[in-house]
């Protein structure tokens, strides 16, 4: 008697799935924005005077002015008529672009390899207390990072690759969570809920890391946020569990709508033995044009997810609060975006005006040929700062068309893998972020100047056109034969059965 009594409670203000949903956006939101603020962090964090006379020391070429102006070399005019003083943070670390490649990479070392194993766990065990260990080592490692740095970059390093393995079971997790708990007709909202979270903790981290850099210092980033986000570790423990059935804090009329619209197997326990078609699924077109769009969508939005704070200092002459805001902003447009494209989607999917696959494939275009041609003019209007901002935000607010393009699209094409799915393609999209911050660094270790950052952005733009043109092409939206397979193969031997059931017929 208590238990529904505790659930009519709480089902008054809101519905259990939603304060899951709630909280599971909240719990990425987390782990973006500890991911993400490093990147801002290290700005205030390195001495770029020691750094700029290293370069110059070596030969580089950060410091010429004498550029050809048709080929845009010319070093960009701060807004500060104070001089370029005002614009840099001179931290205690000497770390060269090359050095600092490493450090913000890393975090995609842990991330590559946690994803499979993590998702098989959270099947298998608890996806609750998978996504509670995602958030607390990034919490921990968050914390321990200004000791560590003042120690060697190797202990950051360390840190960061702990918070990766964190950071990749993430998805995995909610996905597990999302096939218990979403019913099929609001699936689409509470997933959308869930990841636009990695959007707002963007904004979040980026506009408070620069905000604390430039006024605190660079270690209150890591210890305001690491300290506020053990809030929610607590509340996770206390309001979610892995199933309805296991919630007590669920109105009955709750539970058995979620389980009776799941079809009474429990929130889709039986999903986890079903055996994998690996051969079935890496010959699929379908499956392949996912995993090449994600990749090269991963390569774009990680560039500009890590490496846009750079191209603000280094080219625009952007000072730390206006590096904050210029490049949190466009991902809370994002947010907004991304929601309002998919809602747009749905309805037009539900009144049978398009299909589920014209519906994946124009929110994917959204998210690569806008951005695609944002990036292209970027690279010819010089310092025009305002123009450039403009172009970024608009880049980085198309992107969210992923949410409902491509990443929806594991549940479309294979309900009963989605989770095996997305781990896999979550998993090499996961080596452009490692690569992105190295080749980066690379280029612009000793000129950091328009020209190195336009090979960075027709690079971007190419694996862009890729997507475009794989995605076009072999895209679906329709469920794959193999994913039935499984379903009537409960039992290893088929012919025994069919045979039986000749029989029964007799």
């Amino acid at each position: 008697m208590d238990v529904p009594a505790k659930g009519n409670i709480l089902g008054h203000y809101m519905p259990a799935r939603y304060i899951l949903a709630i909280l599971g956006s909240i719990g990425m939101a987390i782990v973006y924005g500890l991911k993400v603020n490093l990147s801002v962090a290290m700005v205030g964090m390195v001495n770029n005077s020691a750094i700029k006379n290293i370069i110059a020391a070596s030969g580089g070429s950060h410091n010429q002015t004498n550029y050809n102006a048709e080929v845009g070399d010319v070093e960009c005019e701060g807004s500060n008529s104070e001089g370029k003083a005002t614009m840099e943070l001179d931290g205690p670390f000497i770390w060269l672009p090359g050095v600092q490649g490493i450090v913000l990479s890393c975090y995609f070392w842990g991330y590559f390899v946690s994803q499979l194993p993590g998702g098989r766990i959270a099947e298998l065990f608890s996806a609750k207390w998978v996504m509670f260990f995602s958030v607390t080592i990034n919490v921990v490692c968050t914390l321990l990072t200004p000791v560590m740095a003042q120690a060697h970059y190797a202990a950051v390093v360390v840190m960061r690759v702990g918070e990766g393995i964190g950071g990749g079971v993430t998805f995995p997790a909610m996905h597990v969570l999302l096939s218990k708990w979403a019913p099929p007709a609001e699936r689409s909202v509470m997933s959308a809920l869930v990841y636009a979270g990695t959007s707002l903790g963007t904004v979040i981290s980026i506009l408070t890391a620069g905000v604390l850099t430039a006024n605190v210092g660079w270690e209150s980033v890591f210890y305001v946020m690491g300290g506020l986000s053990c809030i929610w570790c607590v509340l996770w423990i206390l309001l979610v569990q892995d199933t309805p059935q296991q919630q007590s804090l669920i109105s009955a009329e709750e539970r058995q709508m979620i389980v009776t619209s799941l079809g009474g197997k429990e929130g889709g326990h039986a999903q986890k033995k079903l055996p994998v078609p690996w051969r079935a699924v890496l010959k699929s077109p379908a499956f392949l044009s996912i995993l090449v769009a994600h990749a090269c969508s991963n390569w774009g939005w990680y560039m500009l997810l890590i490496e846009l704070p750079f191209y603000m200092q280094q080219v625009l002459k952007f000072n730390m609060t206006e590096n904050a805001v210029t490049t949190s902003l466009p991902f809370l447009s994002l947010w907004i975006f991304s929601m309002c494209l998919s809602r747009t989607l749905d309805w037009l999917t539900s009144k049978s005006y398009i299909t589920t696959t014209i519906a994946r494939k124009v929110a994917t275009l959204f998210a690569s040929v806008v951005p695609a041609v944002c990036l292209l003019a970027v690279c010819y209007i010089g310092c025009a700062r305002a123009a450039a901002v403009a172009l970024m935000a608009i880049a980085v607010t198309c992107i969210g068309g992923m949410f409902c393009g491509f990443l929806s699209n594991h549940i479309d094409i294979a309900p009963n893998f989605a989770g095996t799915l997305m781990a896999l393609t979550n998993t090499i999209s996961t080596i452009p972020g490692i690569v992105v911050p190295i080749f980066v660094g690379a280029l612009t270790q000793k000129n950091q100047t328009i020209s190195s950052w336009r090979i960075i952005f027709f690079v971007t733009i190419g694996l862009y056109i890729v997507e475009i043109v794989v995605y076009t092409l072999w895209g679906s939206g329709e469920e794959q034969p193999w994913n039935k397979i499984p379903e009537s193969n409960d039992n290893i031997e088929t012919k025994p059965l069919n045979n039986d059931e000749k029989k029964s017929t007799v």
